[in-house]
Formats: structure tokens, sequence, C-alpha cells
């Protein structure tokens, strides 16, 4: 068996030797009809791995009683019993209040929901100064610590491709381009049984040795994360990796993500890439959306990980050790923002997830109809995620620790609570200013007022700065007087918000495509500098 130090050895059933070697899937085909089959090749993986005596136990696991829930296998309802039950109580206390006492009522709604608001942006603060001033990202030199390719791991790639066949030219070529011997690669192409014409387009392409299409059978909820399940029970590499469609990454990001497992804690499972657009010229919408993702990546990410609290994962670029993604049952496939979900669960299981300092570049939506149902897709996971987790709020608390609790509540649960209530307070000023109504000056005395526009100016200020140091931090200087409008942006995350409420409810799995496509990384002006990566360490000295 082949091991170098610091390296997670070889589990049983992962084949080194390339494609050639021998494929040992070790598991049945999937029934037609069996709603728990892909949860039992996942536990039968899992035994597997287990088996192997060589694989070390995650450090720091919480105790068996509050070990995170393996992925359901069966749809979860939006709300539990318990939270329908608080959800009603907190109701019939609001609408007594109002009968009772309705101004002071109000009043008090008002100040909580504006210091909730202002501990939001304070984390968000805390999180960039952090970023900024002390860079957490796994930097590794993959020049002067170069590999030998037959010290190498078999990587596996899954790539989840779904009505997109004029996408899989660029994707093939964008999978070529990675400095990786195509002896160590497992690339995984997932097609879905109802996509004839991605299936037929693939089948017309002359794939290499390294390239396996496999078709998702048709059992579960239709999206990517059970797509990736199926990826993983086929999967031979120690390590593991999700590309979309239209990614183009680093050509040295697997070697960046080998060497940093190697030198990393063994807690560390999970390796997130930074993601920013090739296409952020194309038009206001993509240099917004750029500045965003530069913020998010960057700065937001970094942050959470100097903070050691949960990290929520991208939709791409996610490197694994493949036997504890295995142990940790995977994605849930009722959940579309998987990524997320995942990422808390790998933080509730005693593990660690870390930013990579390499980038994978993606097409930014540009289209405003294709980017509302994208993001509404996005914050209907993270309400989903939010809510199933805290069906146990108390037993979750013991498991993350007071300061990892507070995280998720000003992140994933105040991150889309604000979102949703930002119309309600823009419809309350634009009233006071043009009808001055009585009702309004009354709920807002003084002090809530006070801090209600303090909240309003620093904190506007603050997150519009944030995406200023965004785009000066990608080097994408001539953004900085998009990112002035950025508050024009926010209308369109509110209304993607609702959309996500309106869902979450009546089609609460149902996964929204995003079309691709529209802007081909090749498009002269949209390729990127690719070595000129992000300069936070800049930012903070010249501050």
């Amino acid at each position: 068996m082949t091991t170098y130090e610091g390296h997670w050895p070889d589990v049983t059933g992962f084949d080194r030797t390339g494609p050639t070697g021998p494929r040992d899937h070790a598991m049945a085909p999937v029934k037609a009809g069996d709603k728990v089959a892909v949860h039992e090749r996942l536990a039968g993986l899992f035994e597997r791995a287990q088996r192997a005596n060589d694989v070390p136990e995650p450090a720091a696991q919480p105790p068996e009683d509050e070990r995170p829930m393996l992925p359901p296998v069966d749809p979860p309802t939006v709300l539990s019993v318990g939270q329908k039950v608080g959800f009603l109580v907190l109701a019939l206390a609001f609408a007594g209040g109002l009968v009772v006492a309705p101004v002071p009522t109000l009043v008090a709604v008002m100040a909580v929901l504006v210091l909730f608001f202002m501990a939001s942006n304070l984390m968000k603060l805390v999180m960039i100064t952090k970023a900024l001033n002390h860079p957490h990202q796994v930097t590794v030199d993959v020049v002067s610590d170069r590999m030998a390719d037959s010290d190498l791991p078999v990587y596996t790639l899954l790539l989840p491709v779904y009505h997109e066949s004029s996408m899989l030219t660029q994707l093939v070529d964008g999978i070529l381009s990675l400095d990786y011997p195509d002896d160590r690669l497992d690339v995984k192409l997932l097609l879905e049984e109802d996509d004839d014409e991605t299936r037929e387009a693939a089948a017309a392409l002359d794939l290499p040795d390294c390239f396996e299409i496999l078709v998702v059978p048709d059992v579960g909820p239709t999206g990517k994360p059970r797509a990736c399940n199926h990826g993983l029970t086929h999967a031979r590499g120690e390590y593991l990796v999700i590309y979309d469609a239209e990614d183009r990454p680093e050509a040295d990001q697997l070697r960046k993500s080998v060497l940093a497992f190697a030198q990393a804690e063994p807690e560390v499972v999970c390796l997130q890439a930074q993601l920013n657009y090739f296409n952020r010229t194309h038009n206001l919408l993509t240099r917004w959306f750029t500045g965003e993702y530069s913020v998010w990546f960057d700065q937001f990410l970094p942050g959470l990980q100097a903070m050691d609290v949960v990290i929520p994962l991208g939709g791409t670029s996610n490197h694994f050790v493949t036997a504890r993604l295995m142990e940790i049952g995977g994605w849930n496939s009722f959940n579309v923002t998987e990524d997320a979900d995942l990422g808390l669960r790998i933080y509730l299981q005693g593990w660690k997830t870390a930013v990579l300092e390499t980038t994978t570049y993606e097409e930014a939506t540009s289209r405003y109809r294709n980017w509302i149902r994208q993001r509404s897709r996005w914050v209907k996971g993270y309400m989903q995620t939010y809510l199933y987790h805290m069906r146990r709020p108390v037993k979750l608390a013991r498991a993350m620790g007071p300061k990892s609790f507070v995280a998720f509540q000003l992140f994933f649960g105040a991150g889309t609570l604000c979102l949703l209530l930002n119309p309600v307070f823009w419809a309350l000023a634009i009233l006071w200013f043009a009808a001055h109504l009585h009702l309004i000056q009354s709920i807002f005395p003084w002090p809530v007022l006070y801090l209600g526009t303090l909240g309003l100016i620093v904190g506007n200020a603050a997150c519009v700065l944030s995406v200023v140091s965004g785009c000066f931090g990608r080097r994408n200087y001539d953004d900085v007087k998009y990112a002035l409008l950025i508050p024009v942006y926010w209308v369109l995350m509110s209304i993607g918000a609702w959309k996500a409420l309106i869902q979450l409810f009546t089609k609460p799995s149902y996964w929204e495509k995003t079309e691709h496509g529209f802007c081909r990384f090749e498009d002269p002006g949209d390729v990127p500098e690719l070595s000129a990566g992000p300069v936070l360490a800049d930012i903070a000295s010249a501050s």
C-alpha cells in the first residue's frame, strides 16, 4: 500500500491503479422504485470503509447521542410538529398583543428585529475583519513541493450535467486542462435518464479513458444531490471533487488539494475552493454577482474559518476525503442547497472544512429571470437547512457549542430573514417620508428609531464597502463604481427570497434549473487573468 506522510491512507476498495485497474463497486444495481436503494449503497460502502484497519477515527467527535442524523430517506416535512406548535404560539401571542396593547407590541417586535439586523451586520464585519487581517485560506506551493505523478492518488471528479449538451465540450476541455495525470483521474459524467439530448451528445464525444458515463436512476427527487450520491457509490478515488458544467478550475487545483490534505490536520475532511466568474464584464448583473461572490468566498468563508464555526459549502469545487464523505452519508437529496446542509453535517460530526486558495471560474447568470430562479433555490435551501437542523435546538446548541450556534443563527437564519424583512422596512420608510403616518412614528420611539437609523446607515454602508473590498481584492477595480449601486441588487435578492418562501411550502424539493451557456469561457474579454488571485493581504496592509 502506498502512502505518504500526513496523508489519509488507502481505504479498501479505492483503486489507486488508474482507470484500467479493477473496479470494485461492491453494490448491486439500483432497482427502480426502491426509494432506499441509494442509501443502502452508501451504507454498504461505509461498512467497507470501516473494515479498513488503517482508517483513523476522526478527532473530537461529539457524543453518540449528539451525532447528526444521516440524510433522510423520506422527504421531511417543512416544519416538525414542535416547530408548528412553536410558530402557532408565537402567532397567537402576537395577535393577542395586537388586541390588548397594539403599540407596545409593535414597538417590542421592531426593537427585536432592529437588534437582530444589527447583530447580523456586526458578525459580517467581524468575518471580513478576520479575513483581511489574518487570512486563513489554506495556501500551498505546488511548484516547490511538486509530487511525482506516480505518488498522486486517484482523484474522483463528479460532473453532474442536466440539459446542458451545449456545455459538454467546454466541460471536457476544462477537465483535460487540469495538471493531473489521466491515469490518476476517475471522472464520472453524471447524466439523467430523461435527458436524451445530453446523453446523445455525450455518446458522440470521443471521451478519454479516464471518463465514465453514468446514467442516474430515476429514484427520488431529481436534482444535483441525487446525481452526486449515485456518483459517490461508484467513486474509486481517495479524494473526490464536484464540478458543474460551466466550471473552469485553475489547472493546478487538484494538485493543490492533494498537497493541502497532506499538510492539514486529520480533522480536515473538506476543502472548499474559492469561486468567481469569468464573464463578470457581460452586464451590470454579472458585475454585481461577481462582487457578491468575491466577498462570499474571499472574505466571508475565510472569516468563518477563522472563527472556527460552521462553513456552508459552495455548490461546486468541494474537495472531499472520499471515505469520510461516504461515512457521513453523502448529500441530502431533499435539500436544494445540499452543499450548505453538508457543510453543517461535517461540522456536527466533529470534522472541519477549510478554504483552499485556488479559484474555479464559473458563468455568472446574466439573465434576470434566470438569476431569480437560481437565487430562490439557494434561499429555499438555506431555509430547509435551518429549519431541519433547528428541529431540536437544544441538542443542536450542545453539539455546536455557544459560539457556533450563535454564528449559525446570525449567518444561516438572519441571512434569510433579513432578505424577507427588507421590503417591509423599505415600505415603512417610504410611507413615513410620503405621508408621515402617526402609526409609524408611534412604533419607532426614539431609542428604536436611533438604533434603526444607525443600523440603516452603518449597516448599509458596511455592506456596500464590503462589496467594494471584494472588487478590490480580485483586482476588479473598474467594478468598484458599480458596487455603489448594490442596494438595487438587494431588491432582486428579496424578490428571490419571497419566491423561495412560497416554494418552501408548495414545492419544497423542486430543483429550479439554472440555464447556462449564454456566455462562453472563450469569449473575448471574458477570460480572467488566472494568476491575479485575491489580494486580501494587500488590502489589510493598506488599511
